[in-house]
C-alpha cells in the first residue's frame, strides 16, 4: 500500500459478484430473476439457483442489501459503482505497480495505442491536476 493512501475498506467482489453488481449498479433495485436473466443475456447457461446463493453470500459479504418487505426479496448494491471501482484500482496499482500510478499509466500507453479524443481526455486531465 502507498503511504498516504488509507486502506479501503470496501469488500472485494469476484468476478461473478461483479457481473451481479453491474446488473445492480444499472439497474439500482433487482430481484434475483431480473438479475438471473441480465446474466444469462450476457452468457447463457446462468442457473436461477447459483444466482441466488451467489446474492446471498454478497448479503453475507455485505456487498448488497435485500429489502424484505415484500413478499419477493429486492436487492440493491451496497457501495456506489465507482468506489467499488476505485478501490479495486487502488488495490491492483498498489499489488502490481506498488502503488505508483504513473508507472501504470506509462505502461498503459506504452502497449495501447489511445485514440486523439482518448489523448485529449489525458491532456485536460492531466491540466486540471496540475491546477
Amino acid at each position: 500500500m502507498k503511504p498516504g493512501r488509507p486502506k479501503s475498506d470496501i469488500q472485494e467482489p469476484s468476478r461473478s459478484e461483479l457481473e451481479i453488481l453491474k446488473v445492480l449498479w444499472e439497474s439500482g433495485t433487482a430481484t434475483v430473476r431480473f438479475v438471473n436473466d441480465r446474466l444469462n443475456e450476457q452468457k447463457a447457461g446462468v442457473q436461477y439457483t447459483s444466482t441466488l446463493k451467489l446474492m446471498q453470500i454478497m448479503l453475507d459479504k455485505g456487498l448488497v442489501t435485500r429489502d424484505n418487505s415484500q413478499m419477493t426479496h429486492v436487492y440493491r448494491a451496497a457501495t456506489a459503482e465507482h468506489k467499488t471501482k476505485k478501490a479495486l484500482l487502488d488495490r491492483f496499482v498498489d499489488t502490481i505497480y506498488d502503488g505508483s500510478a504513473s508507472s501504470l499509466m506509462m505502461h498503459l500507453l506504452g502497449s495501447t495505442r489511445p485514440s486523439k479524443e482518448e489523448l485529449e481526455k489525458f491532456k485536460e486531465l492531466v491540466k486540471k491536476m496540475e491546477s
